[in-house]
């Protein structure tokens, strides 16, 4: 075991501690990432924050990027000292979703409890979404990362991890946007921004952006929307629609508000889809008409972390940040040391933030 620091969550909605804590060597196919950066997920702070339950002690942080310190013995193709991304995605690769093409939702439980991770007098630490990132190191599996290249800076990098598959994912695979369709994303925070920017990737006629924050809706043009909704409106699916001419193929929902979700569908064109990917509170109950969507051929449909492959996705986003196409340092608020991480999460909070690095370098 070896000592490192990281910022531990010892009850629902308090301050984060940074302490020192234990680490074990990676085993079989595991590897351990000496980390450069760890980027404030909307999700880290609710789960701290005790929305979805879940074992304290624990450290949470699952949005990164770093390089191999160390490997297992059963681990092929990466190297100590390879640059990677480091994901939540734990997936075996053998049962039923894996092999269908959804590693997202990997059916073979992981049990936290029992990682790699010890308080400093041996006790149990639970490392959160199987990666436990606000932390100076990790162990996690080795399907959980992936190598890029050395020429992608570090903080731009983690955003990848999470932010930028879930909302460009959310367009191309879960939403399956062609050329020339039209898409409603409800959000302008930081998946919200990768959604509009994946919508520009994919050739999308019009991208309207709706949010409660004119700035943010400014925002959003940078990125590629062509119109923005405030949705403090009335009924602000009816602006849409007059930009659209029509309604939407797809509305990306990225924010964990009921009430986001309660009106979506009312966005939606005949045949279109609501994809689901903010996160309400364990709980929370949205309420629509199912006649409308029967009557009318609508979906609305779940996205996990943009149903992505991230062997496969990972590397053309990588490739199109270094073309110029995908804005990644564009997303980057503000850079925070560890021992910042709770001033860091504070501002995060208030809305205003695009995305929060953790820096290990600085």
């Amino acid at each position: 075991m070896q000592k490192i620091k990281a910022a531990v969550a010892h009850a629902f909605g308090e301050p984060l501690v940074v302490e020192d804590v234990q680490l074990r060597a990676p085993e079989g196919s595991e590897v351990e990432v000496t980390l450069d950066a760890v980027a404030i997920c909307h999700s880290d702070i609710s789960f701290a924050g005790g929305a979805w339950g879940g074992s304290l002690p624990a450290v949470y942080g699952h949005e990164a990027a770093g390089r191999i310190s160390a490997t297992g013995d059963n681990v092929r193709g990466l190297d100590v000292g390879d640059s990677v991304v480091v994901t939540l995605i734990r997936a075996c690769g053998t049962c039923p979703s894996c092999a269908g093409g959804k590693p997202t939702v990997c059916e073979t439980p992981y049990d936290g409890d029992k990682g790699p991770l010890k308080t400093a007098d041996g006790g149990k630490l639970h490392q959160a979404m199987a990666s436990g990132a606000f932390a100076e190191k990790v162990v996690v599996e080795q399907a959980q990362v992936v190598k890029i290249s050395a020429d992608i800076p570090k903080d731009a990098a983690s955003l990848i991890a999470c932010g930028v598959i879930t909302g460009v994912g959310a367009v191309v695979n879960a939403a399956g946007l062609r050329a020339g369709q039209d898409v409603v994303v409800i959000g302008a925070g930081g998946v919200g921004l990768n959604a509009i920017q994946g919508a520009r990737i994919a050739g999308a006629r019009r991208i309207v952006a709706v949010d409660m924050s004119p700035e943010k809706l400014e925002i959003a043009r940078e990125f590629g929307a062509t119109d923005g909704v405030l949705a403090t409106e009335s009924k602000p699916w009816r602006a849409a629609m007059k930009a659209m001419g029509r309604g939407a193929d797809a509305v990306i929902v990225t924010v964990g508000a009921i009430p986001a979700y309660d009106v979506a569908p009312r966005y939606l064109a005949a045949g279109g889809k609501v994809i689901m990917v903010g996160m309400p509170h364990s709980g929370d109950m949205s309420s629509y008409e199912p006649v409308m969507l029967a009557a009318t051929g609508q979906g609305m449909v779940g996205s996990k972390m943009g149903d992505v492959v991230i062997q496969r996705d990972i590397p053309w986003m990588v490739d199109l940040y270094l073309q110029g196409r995908l804005k990644l340092d564009e997303l980057i608020s503000g850079r925070w040391t560890l021992d910042q991480i709770n001033d860091a999460i504070a501002d995060t909070k208030t809305g205003a933030a695009r995305r929060n690095v953790i820096m290990f370098n600085q």
